[in-house]
């Protein structure tokens, strides 16, 4: 059986660990990667390094930040991607308040309270189940770690500065796969079903008992849409 070749995004603060067990149930029907997005400060530059690493045809899935770089591959290249999944993300640019929140993450990191930021961070990120789960915090923060603070600040400036990619969904003609926590505070559902309803065919999965961060809160959920996604 041929396996088709799988990119995977992350998402802020994420790196390798927030894929681990899709990268685990798929790769009996892909050839799973994850990408690294901690070396660029704008999300043009993360896409363009995706695609200068990427195959020359691939199935496509971003969370979070990671969706936002997928919106951008979407614009450079939708001829190379064959499959996109976009999970608890957003086309919508920041709103004001939510640019200032991210400004002031920044100076938080930049002013030495890096270690600070994943404590504010996890309560909006995971369900409040996941929050008294001491394995599951650590696991979070521990990957917070590894990425550090100076990718953090280029990861947040790369967010603030990334387009509006709603104009864009009516233009996507791929199998689509829309997935979001019922629970995600930073990304709520009402954003996921917007994306669905502007790209043609796209499948809606909402996850029960879920936060922000679906792959890891529910992995096995998660895995078995995105079985489902990559044999459309």
């Amino acid at each position: 059986m041929t396996r088709a070749p799988l990119v995977l995004l992350p998402g802020l603060l994420c790196d390798a660990a927030l894929w681990a067990p899709q990268v685990a149930a798929l790769s009996d029907i892909a050839e799973p990667r994850v990408a690294d997005l901690a070396r660029d400060d704008d999300i043009g530059a993360m896409a363009a390094r995706v695609l200068a690493e990427a195959p020359p045809r691939f199935a496509l899935a971003g969370l979070s930040m990671g969706g936002y770089v997928s919106f951008e591959v979407m614009r450079r290249a939708p001829e190379r991607v064959t499959h996109l999944a976009l999970l608890d993300t957003s086309a919508r640019p920041d709103t004001p308040e939510r640019a200032q929140v991210r400004r002031d993450f920044i100076a938080l990191a930049r002013g030495g309270g890096f270690r600070g930021v994943t404590p504010r961070l996890l309560p909006q990120w995971v369900h409040a189940s996941r929050m008294s789960d001491p394995d599951f915090v650590e696991a979070v923060t521990s990957m917070t770690l590894r990425v550090g603070r100076d990718a953090f600040i280029r990861q947040q400036t790369a967010i603030l500065g990334r387009p509006d990619s709603r104009p864009g969904l009516s233009r996507i003609r791929v199998p689509t796969l829309v997935l979001c926590g019922r629970q995600d505070q930073a990304t709520p559902v009402e954003v996921a079903r917007e994306i669905a309803a502007d790209i043609e065919g796209a499948r809606l999965v909402v996850v029960e008992e879920c936060g922000h961060l679906a792959t890891l809160e529910r992995p096995a959920e998660v895995s078995a849409a995105m079985r489902a996604w990559l044999s459309t």
